[in-house]
């Protein structure tokens, strides 16, 4: 089983690790991977604070590829609609949709992450 990284875990674990303690081990165990939305949301903030060797650290990660249905992204979003979820943004819903398409839970500390779970039937690691 790999787990998929939200931007959310990464931030705390690199800020003060107080929410984000199981990374260590998914790091040893080598059973995390990342794709492309996170690292676009992680690597500039890095980019700036001159953390090169976070950076390359990070690139060594399994990234998943995404694959995007922008049709099932729109079914995703009526659901979140019709169950009165007004503010699940697009790069959730493709992150969502990024580990359903490889069978990945999710590491998340983002609250619109996880109320995603009962709608679409997202995995969300130790909740």
């Amino acid at each position: 089983m790999k787990i998929l990284v939200d931007t959310s875990v990464w931030i705390d674990y690199f800020r003060t690790g107080l929410n984000s303690g199981d990374l260590d081990i998914l790091i040893d165990e080598n059973i995390l991977v990342i794709n492309d939305i996170i690292l676009a949301e992680l690597i500039p903030f890095l980019k700036v604070k001159k953390q090169n060797k976070v950076i390359q650290l990070l690139n060594y990660v399994t990234k998943l590829d995404l694959d995007i249905d922008w049709s099932e992204i729109i079914q995703f979003q009526v659901a979140c609609l019709q169950s009165g979820l007004n503010g699940i943004g697009i790069p959730d819903l493709i992150i969502a949709q990024n580990s359903l398409q490889y069978y990945c839970q999710v590491y998340t500390l983002d609250k619109h992450l996880k109320l995603l779970k009962d709608i679409i039937d997202l995995h969300i690691y130790n909740d």
